[in-house]
């Protein structure tokens, strides 16, 4: 048989009771291995007279392009996402008054979080942060309400903060967990071509390493690794190969 495509990879804990399962997202790849350590006895000669094989290493790798925030929170950190995100407002445009209040209010004040920072939009210099009470080419913020002083008047901006947004996606906070603390799934792949079908079960996983990194014109793809262990049957995996029907 033959076996085509990165195939479909879907993990579901094991930790928790009703777990939701949940697809990986658009996987690209999928890498599983299997180490074992090998000990050689040897005599006089070159080669070994015999072989034993001693532990066996079970590990996989998963670069997915889907960003899956129900998957980073749940297979990796352990954590159940929210409704609501933290957005970031970059570049939003606004020019300091003519007359006293010399203030802006950001579009999203009413939710703003954290300022970060403020350019003249026709220099590109930035704006420095101050307390209170801004000399010129100075400013402060508070609640999404930014003071300049009188000399910047007229002056065209370039703001950038954070702000909630309560109605769409999710978020989860990661926080300093005790050692020991290890969230693990089961993982399920499956891949098919030509009426043929590749189907292999990973009993106990736990995932070792979550990598997001981004690239100048490419996109984003996310890669889970994760080493595979028993479960209390003692079984690790289940390999199946064939027809499709």
């Amino acid at each position: 048989m033959y076996s085509f495509g990165s195939g479909v990879l879907i993990g579901t804990r094991t930790d928790i009771a009703s777990a939701t399962p949940v697809n990986f997202g658009l996987v690209q790849e999928v890498t599983m291995d299997e180490t074992a350590t090998i000990k050689e006895l040897y005599g006089q000669q070159q080669h070994p007279l015999a072989i034993a094989r001693g532990t066996i290493k079970t590990t996989g790798k998963a670069k997915v392009a889907r960003i899956s925030g129900l998957a980073m929170a749940s297979l990796f950190y352990g954590v159940t996402p929210v409704p609501g995100q933290l957005m970031t407002a970059f570049g939003e445009s606004g020019t300091i008054p003519a007359g006293s209040p010399y203030t802006v209010t950001v579009a999203n004040a009413a939710t703003a979080a954290d300022d970060l920072g403020v350019l003249n939009a026709l220099t590109g210099l930035p704006f420095t942060k101050v307390a209170s009470a801004p000399a010129a080419g100075q400013y402060s913020v508070a609640g999404g309400v930014y003071t300049f002083a009188a000399a910047d008047q007229g002056k065209l901006l370039l703001i950038n903060y954070t702000y909630a947004l309560a109605g769409a996606g999710q978020h989860f906070t990661v926080t300093n967990q005790l050692l020991g603390t290890t969230p693990t799934f089961q993982a399920q792949f499956y891949t098919t071509f030509q009426g043929n079908a590749v189907n292999v079960r990973f009993n106990n996983c736990t995932s070792s390493k979550l990598g997001f990194g981004t690239k100048l014109e490419d996109f984003v793809m996310p890669e889970f690794d994760f080493s595979v262990f028993a479960d209390a049957a003692g079984n690790v995996a289940t390999w199946s190969f064939g027809d499709v029907g």
